[in-house]
């Protein structure tokens, strides 16, 4: 009997077309000039006084460099397989899927938003969503159908590691790895992680899969 071969990326294929579609996103907007494109598609807080939302979103898809891109999709393969799997790789497992990413993005950006609404600087990346994927994945780190509980030991462990890192990034700003001198947006990890730790429960439910 013929032996079933191994997939040469064993990553569910919603993970896989979400870097995809990072990686695709920041060769368009290198061939249209980087900068121009995060300043008219990039996040800044006062976009929201002046009703211009549309950066909540697009924002996620832009990136400010190849090792900032790079990053974010070694993080976004990592903690979205996880996520992936646990939401099924049938058509609605795929939406639900894309829709909680999407979601996690723009709650980090309006928590980012919310300690600094005049800042007009564009943020840019899809770190906050993916922070959003980091805090689901810790309540998928016990074995069985069940989400781990808030009090487990996985997601208070996981929760402190990042609030810690993310202290330490406030404290000592940092700039994002290949995005010049854009600074980490850690106000939006936390936010995000925020998000995706409360959010997995209700997807779950949605798609029958609690």
């Amino acid at each position: 009997m013929e032996q079933q071969r191994e997939r040469l990326i064993n990553a569910p294929w919603p993970a896989v077309t979400l870097v995809a579609t990072l990686i695709v996103c920041f060769l368009l907007e290198s061939a249209a000039g980087i900068d121009a494109v995060s300043a008219r598609l990039g996040f800044a807080p006062r976009d929201l006084a002046l009703g211009v939302w549309q950066p909540l979103f697009t924002s996620l898809f832009l990136h400010g460099g190849w090792m900032h891109l790079l990053g974010n999709s070694a993080f976004a393969l990592a903690f979205a397989t996880p996520v992936a799997r646990r939401m099924g790789e049938d058509a609605s497992g795929g939406v639900v899927f894309f829709l909680f990413f999407l979601v996690c993005g723009v709650l980090a950006n309006l928590g980012f938003a919310a300690l600094d609404p005049r800042d007009t600087a564009p943020l840019v990346g899809a770190s906050g969503a993916i922070a959003g994927l980091m805090g689901a994945t810790s309540r998928l780190m016990i074995p069985g159908p069940r989400l781990a509980p808030f009090t487990s030991t996985p997601v208070i462990g996981m929760a402190a590691s990042w609030i810690l890192v993310n202290l330490l990034i406030a404290l000592t700003p940092l700039a994002a790895p290949g995005a010049g001198h854009a600074i980490v947006a850690w106000q939006a990890h936390l936010a995000g992680y925020a998000a995706g730790l409360l959010l997995i429960s209700p997807a779950l439910r949605l798609l029958g899969r609690p």
